[in-house]
Parts: C-alpha cells; sequence; structure tokens
C-alpha cells in the first residue's frame, strides 16, 4: 500500500565551507531519505547575509520535494540531517552555519506552534528564499497572504535592496 504523499517547499542554504557543495550534500541526503523525494531544485543564489551582517554570503536554494512524513516529522529529519552536516551547528541565532534547512510551504497549511510554524513566517520579507523559491514554483499560493510567490518577489524588490545573484 503507497503512503500518502505531501508537497513542501524548502529553503536551503550554506555560508560555511565549501557552500555549494553543502547544498548539493544536503539535497543528497534528502533524496536518500525513504520518506522524501526531491522534484525540482531551483538554481543556486550568493546571498548578503540578513539579522547578523557581519559575516560571510550565503549560498541559497530553494526545494519542492513529496514526503510521507507529516510536518514534525519532517523538521525532525531536516534537523538530523543538518547536525550530521554540522556537528558543530551554528554559534547563535542568524549565525554562520554549514547547512541550514527550513520548510517554507507544507501543502496548504497553516500551523502555528512553538516548535514550528508553516508558511516559514519571514519567508515574504527574504529575497534569498522568494527568488529561489520563484525558479520552482513562482505560482504557488501562499496559504495566508493569498498572493503568489512571484507577486510577493515583486513587492519585496521594490521595497528593499537585498542583493541576489545567481551561480553559474
Amino acid at each position: 500500500m503507497m503512503e500518502k504523499m505531501f508537497t513542501a517547499y524548502l529553503s536551503i542554504g550554506s555560508n560555511k565551507g565549501e557552500k555549494k557543495h553543502n547544498l548539493n550534500q544536503a539535497i543528497d541526503c534528502l533524496n536518500h531519505h525513504k520518506k522524501i523525494r526531491v522534484v525540482a531544485v531551483s538554481s543556486f543564489y550568493r546571498t548578503q547575509p540578513q539579522n547578523f551582517e557581519d559575516q560571510d554570503w550565503f549560498v541559497n536554494a530553494a526545494l519542492k520535494i513529496e514526503t510521507a512524513a507529516d510536518p514534525w516529522e519532517l523538521l525532525d529529519i531536516l534537523k538530523q540531517i543538518e547536525h550530521f552536516l554540522d556537528k558543530e551547528g551554528k554559534p547563535f541565532r542568524f549565525g554562520p552555519r554549514k547547512i541550514d534547512l527550513d520548510i517554507i510551504f507544507f501543502q496548504d497549511l497553516v500551523l502555528k506552534t512553538d516548535r514550528l510554524e508553516i508558511p516559514h513566517p519571514r519567508m515574504q520579507e527574504r529575497c534569498f528564499v522568494l527568488t529561489p523559491m520563484c525558479d520552482i514554483g513562482a505560482k504557488t499560493i501562499h496559504p495566508v497572504l493569498n498572493k503568489t510567490l512571484e507577486q510577493l518577489l515583486k513587492r519585496i524588490e521594490k521595497q528593499q535592496s537585498q542583493e541576489v545573484i545567481l551561480l553559474d
């Protein structure tokens, strides 16, 4: 019997070590997990750090996955992969990290708990999330804001200048 599969979108980033390699390692880990299948990968982008700016620039991308995991199990899987790829972890919130995996959307679920918030609460403020997300799901509608990712990106590009540079 087939397990029910859910569609989710993830944001993925790194600003320590071999950044593109770190993203590719994380994508491989996701693809080899029995409950996850990566169905789309955005381009990779070089992005300016946000919140804590005194650190190296990031490489960011977005992934569309199909998963048999529920949102909490998916969060646990992402945290396990982060720990597996970066035993040291990030030194503080918004600090430098070898790998960062975030759930942006899970189906059209709206969820807010102490441990998990879906859609990601700050995605609509971040070009480094929206730009790669538009590569793989520009017409996807934010279930709370009721706007497409493309519309959210156009709005934020007018409001602020966050550098997001396409990598080869």
